[in-house]
């Protein structure tokens, strides 16, 4: 029985000498139409031609793959950080079919020093469901910054809204005029909900509301209860926003403590690994000579 790897070195030897002969035995060219393919200017792919292309590919994909067991889309945290479920499959595929191929393709030449066929297999499996997993992760830890980014936002907004209520500001105009103040992505959603909500005709709470659905933006949620209680009794809320903008930034604050004193921890073991390294390496030298004495 010939061995595999003999198979495919030898596929591999006929097909490049099948290419070498023909480049070789090619005719030359004529050379009128070949010196007027030279004049053209080349075709333009543009950035936008890419990126539809591979829209098309992952939605496609999003077809196919969607009502696949364990092909999970968070469309909530695509649509916080601006990427489309097309794109997000697309790379999954992509990394997953890559980790799959390249542990295989580059051990051919093992191959013939009698490494087991089944072990870049293996290998490749286990990459690929690693890398699988990769582009959810690398999300999820997106969308968690995302989140805390907005959170910031939101104490500027609240503060914002509250000012513009105490200058006898309607709730709809005051929170659209604070929303004009701030340019940053998390003011520029809010601005688009408004707008939104204009168009619809629906009061500015209920939009802030459905993009806190969309988005799972809980702190979104606090500011359109506040306003929508504004509306129903005309109370005033100028105290209760500014309470709300505190507690949010005592929140923040907290949290961001608490990230600082778990990075902290991490930093333990190694830091108690190198004292001990430094101390084996102080006394290796005197263990050294007490041995040989």
């Amino acid at each position: 029985m010939i061995p595999l790897a003999a198979v495919l070195s030898g596929a591999s030897i006929g097909a490049g000498a099948a290419l070498l002969i023909v480049e070789v035995l090619r005719p030359a060219p004529a050379l009128g139409p070949a010196l007027r393919r030279l004049n053209e200017p080349a075709p333009l792919r543009t950035e936008e031609e890419a990126v539809n292309r591979d829209e098309q590919w992952g939605r496609w994909l999003v077809e196919h793959l969607a009502d696949v067991p364990g092909v999970r889309i968070p469309h909530k945290d695509l649509a916080l950080t601006g990427t489309t479920p097309a794109k997000f499959l697309l790379t999954k595929v992509a990394l997953a079919g890559g980790g799959l191929l390249l542990p295989p393709l580059s051990t051919i030449p093992l191959l013939l020093l009698g490494v087991p066929l089944y072990l870049p297999v293996v290998v490749g499996l286990l990459a690929a469901v690693l890398l699988w997993f990769t582009p959810d992760l690398a999300l999820r830890d997106k969308a968690k910054r995302a989140r805390a980014e907005f959170a910031h936002a939101m104490a500027a907004y609240l503060d914002l809204v509250a000012l513009r209520r105490a200058g006898n500001v309607s709730a709809e105009q005051a929170m659209e005029q604070a929303a004009q103040t701030g340019h940053g992505w998390a003011f520029v959603r809010i601005q688009q909900a408004l707008a939104r909500s204009r168009v619809d005709k629906v009061p500015h709470w209920e939009s802030l509301a459905r993009l806190t659905a969309e988005l799972d933006l809980p702190v979104l949620d606090d500011l359109a209860a506040i306003m929508r209680q504004s509306a129903d009794d005309g109370a005033s809320v100028y105290a209760t926003l500014r309470s709300r903008a505190k507690n949010l930034r005592s929140e923040l604050l907290a949290a961001q403590a608490a990230e600082a004193n778990a990075d902290s921890e991490k930093m333990t073991a190694p830091g108690a690994l190198l004292a001990v390294l430094v101390m084996l390496l102080i006394a290796f030298p005197a263990v050294i000579r007490m041995l040989n004495t």
